[in-house]
């Protein structure tokens, strides 16, 4: 027999005892035992070690909060630092704090004499004129005029840009002032209204001023009486000033008009000596009655008919129309009306009553105020105005006197 035949057998016989053999029966299960209680215990709750790794759990939690809090701190406490060192980059770049302008509403601003400008930023930027002082400095600095702003009141705006600001202060149209013109001559009533209607004050607040003679600096040998010492001048006010201010300042001015004179020592060496109150009443007296060169004449007339015997032939009345109008309260001369001793008993008319009147019939100028202190040389008891020049023609007789034409008012 070949082998090929053989081979073929072979795999046949196989193939057929495969498919011949029985298949293996089962095995039978082997029954498991039953757990004991300890080993499930330990299955449920996690083994008996459980507790144990539970608690080196939490240790380990715990001992990682301080460090976990550290980092946030850290972190917090960079962050803050970080953004304030990159705020304070930009504002090195971007420089000081200001508003955009142009502001809003209005706001008025005294500037002290010699304040200086760094006290103005603090100012304004207090008042909320300008966003900061350092922007104001800083514009301040960059402008000539800086140095030399003007003390006064000034009216700037809310939220203004520091350099419109700065330009404001620096030009001395912008201080805002009340000017007001006290004429010579004026009698308190006239300076009080005056005063009223160009500040705005009411007249009774300068009169309670007024009542109080101390407050505003009234010399003592005015005895009360402002009559006479509230100097005439222009004034200028600022919108801070108060009533009492204002006549401080007219006080001060009528010591400035005084000079180097001391008023009480010079009166009492003219003559037979005269106060204080009696010479400013002959400066009041001249102001009424002169003008310019003539008032150191006028001055010495009424010296002497004060002080020559039966007043140089006036029994000593100085017969000044003005005294008579002031005792009438008007200014109007065609109040006059003859004879002028009858028109009133007062003290103030010179035609009835010899010597000097009890004060004051207005504020003299500072002339007529030199004029009585330093009355010029001469016998003149007389005087008279002869032409709508203000001629004045001065006589020592009523002859003389006599001669010349008075003027009358209406042919001016």
């Amino acid at each position: 027999m070949s082998s090929a035949p053989r081979a073929r057998l072979r795999a046949s016989s196989w193939t057929w005892l495969r498919r011949s053999r029985p298949p293996p029966s089962p095995q039978p299960r082997t029954a498991r035992r039953p757990m004991s209680e300890s080993v499930l215990s330990e299955m449920t709750s996690g083994g008996s070690h459980e507790p144990g790794r539970r608690r080196a759990a939490r240790k380990r939690r715990s001992s990682c909060l301080p460090i976990l809090l550290v980092i946030v701190i850290f972190c917090v406490v960079t962050a803050w630092f970080a953004r304030s060192a990159i705020s304070d980059v930009r504002d090195m770049f971007a420089g000081p704090e200001d508003y955009p302008g142009p502001g809003q509403g209005e706001v008025m601003v005294v500037i002290d004499p010699g304040q200086s400008v760094s006290s103005m930023g603090t100012e304004l930027e207090e008042l909320d004129v300008v966003a900061s002082s350092e922007a104001f400095l800083e514009a301040a600095a960059a402008n000539d005029r800086s140095t030399a702003i003007q003390a006064g009141t000034y009216l700037l705006k809310k939220k203004m840009k520091a350099v419109d600001a700065v330009t404001v202060l620096v030009d001395p149209a912008n201080v805002v002032t009340t000017a007001v013109t006290i004429p010579e001559g004026f009698t308190v009533d006239q300076i009080v209204a005056r005063l009223a209607e160009e500040t705005g004050f009411p007249a009774r607040q300068f009169r309670r001023v007024l009542a109080r003679p101390q407050s505003f600096g009234l010399p003592s040998y005015a005895k009360g009486n402002p009559e006479g010492y509230l100097f005439p001048a222009t004034y200028t006010f600022s919108p801070a000033d108060k009533p009492v201010d204002m006549l401080k300042e007219m006080i001060a001015r009528y010591e400035q008009a005084l000079g180097d004179n001391d008023i009480e020592a010079v009166g009492a060496s003219l003559g037979p000596g005269y106060t204080p109150e009696q010479v400013m009443t002959v400066a009041s007296l001249v102001e009424a009655e002169g003008r310019g060169d003539d008032m150191p004449k006028i001055a010495r007339a009424i010296y002497n008919r004060l002080e020559l015997p039966d007043g140089g032939g006036t029994n000593g009345l100085l017969q000044i129309d003005a005294a008579v109008l002031y005792a009438l309260g008007t200014r109007d001369p065609s109040k006059l009306v003859a004879p002028l001793r009858d028109l009133t008993d007062s003290p103030y008319n010179t035609y009835l009553h010899p010597g000097l009147p009890p004060g004051p019939i207005g504020s003299p100028g500072e002339q007529a105020i030199q004029a009585a202190l330093h009355p010029a040389e001469g016998d003149w008891v007389y005087w008279v105005t002869v032409d709508c020049d203000g001629t004045t023609e001065f006589s020592a007789t009523l002859e003389e006197h006599n001669q010349h034409e008075p003027l009358d008012p209406s042919t001016c």
